[in-house]
């Protein structure tokens, strides 16, 4: 199958939007409130002339489709179904991607040279589709985005492959958030997840495993993130489903708004 043009998906559109007024940008790193564009509660085009949701409870998304017959890190032969922390180094890479920690294969991955793939458009290996992933307010000042069966590229890409779902794909997303005091951020799922703030690795679960939970409180972490309150940080989330038969995507938060850099 030839490459499909890029497709713009909304995932989970209940927005809540009573804790998200307008919100300076990622410029305003020095909390004084002048040099940061506003979210806003509505669509819009981007640049590439792509629709996409601007609002700081919307998460933007690169979702790319990968083959087992195309890529050996999906699918793979392996009885591996355990976290494997280490995948990653600790610091992200000068291009915003992570940095595979090994000199060559693991029990999870083939190396180096294959991982560089999961999270760049790949002509003949993988396919790139842009969503959106909108969290909703599950109680006073938090947010949330669950979803037991996280297969938003269905029908797309390479297709099902004779599978009930789209079970081979990277999700890639890049936000900011101002940090003010006593937010946690937890994420659980499977298979891959690394969550860096400042560009420093918050949350390590990689590996082919089943649905499990990483936390990061970022009053406790706020040493080892180089984070002070009051200021605008960089996320930056990176996810692979890579195995057959589950794709479970939860997030949970105090973070009350987030914009798109």
């Amino acid at each position: 199958m030839g490459p499909q043009p890029r497709t713009v998906v909304a995932l989970g559109l209940a927005l809540s939007l009573a804790a998200c007024g307008p919100t300076t940008g990622a410029g305003d790193d020095d909390g004084s409130g002048d040099g940061g564009g506003t979210s806003r509660d509505g669509g819009g085009t981007g640049t590439d002339g792509e629709p996409f949701i601007d609002d700081c409870l919307a998460l933007r998304v690169t979702a790319r489709d990968f083959s087992p017959t195309t890529h050996v890190d999906f699918e793979p032969v392996t009885d591996s179904d355990f976290a494997y922390p280490g995948l990653v180094r600790p610091m992200l890479g000068s291009d915003g991607k992570p940095v595979y920690a090994h000199p060559g294969a693991t029990p999870h991955t083939a190396g180096p040279a294959q991982f560089a793939q999961w999270y760049a458009d790949t002509p003949g290996v993988n396919m790139p589709f842009t969503i959106s992933l909108a969290l909703t307010e599950t109680a006073p000042g938090r947010y949330a985005y669950d979803s037991a069966a996280f297969f938003p590229l269905d029908g797309l890409g390479f297709g099902n492959e004779g599978q009930p779902h789209n079970f081979h794909f990277t999700t890639e997303i890049h936000t900011t958030f101002r940090y003010r005091g006593g937010e946690v951020f937890t994420f659980t799922g499977d298979d891959d997840l690394w969550l860096f703030i400042n560009e420093r690795l918050a949350i390590d679960l990689g590996g082919l495993h089943p649905s499990l939970p990483g936390t990061v409180n970022l009053d406790t972490s706020a040493a080892t993130l180089g984070i002070q309150p009051g200021r605008v940080y960089r996320m930056d989330i990176f996810h692979a489903e890579r195995h057959t038969d589950a794709s479970n995507f939860h997030v949970e938060t105090t973070i009350d708004c987030f914009i798109v850099p």
